[in-house]
């Protein structure tokens, strides 16, 4: 775990409302990296600065265990023109702890961090958490993700 302060940035993607009970994220979830990858989001976006994908927890209810908002896309300069059945949003300025999921990124590698840092008293905010899927992405079956969770 490193301590890292992020400055704030814009994303466009699409978005589901889901939570952690009974498996619900991880079908709604896989449902949405599906979409973002059968319907070529990135293609739809204007602007998106680079193919880096990003992955945000946002809109909790209360902790981990209630229903909150993930958004995949892709970082902009503007949310002026946000399409049709997207959402845009701004990520705030703020402090977090960052974490590094290594290995199978379609598999368990990414679930078993976050299993790890549910377990982890982190003074978080609850405000937005996110995955960063770049370079080290590439090789989804191995590779590699950073986890920022946002704290105090």
């Amino acid at each position: 775990m490193e301590k890292q302060q992020l400055d704030a940035f814009k994303i466009i993607g699409i978005a589901t409302i889901t939570s952690n009970e009974e498996g619900r994220a991880k079908k709604d979830i896989a449902a949405l990296w599906q979409q973002l990858m059968t319907e070529k989001v990135i293609d739809q976006i204007p602007q998106a600065i680079d193919s880096t994908i990003y992955a945000l927890y946002t809109d909790y209810e209360g902790d981990h265990t209630q229903p909150y908002t993930c958004i995949i896309g892709y970082k902009v300069p503007s949310l002026t023109n946000i399409p049709s059945g997207m959402v845009g949003r701004t990520i705030h300025k703020s402090n977090y702890n960052k974490f590094t999921a290594k290995g199978n990124l379609m598999g368990a590698a990414v679930i078993e961090k976050w299993l790890d840092i549910w377990e982890m008293d982190l003074n978080r905010t609850y405000t937005t958490d996110l995955e960063i899927y770049g370079e080290k992405a590439t090789d989804p079956t191995n590779g590699e993700a950073d986890i920022y969770i946002a704290v105090k």
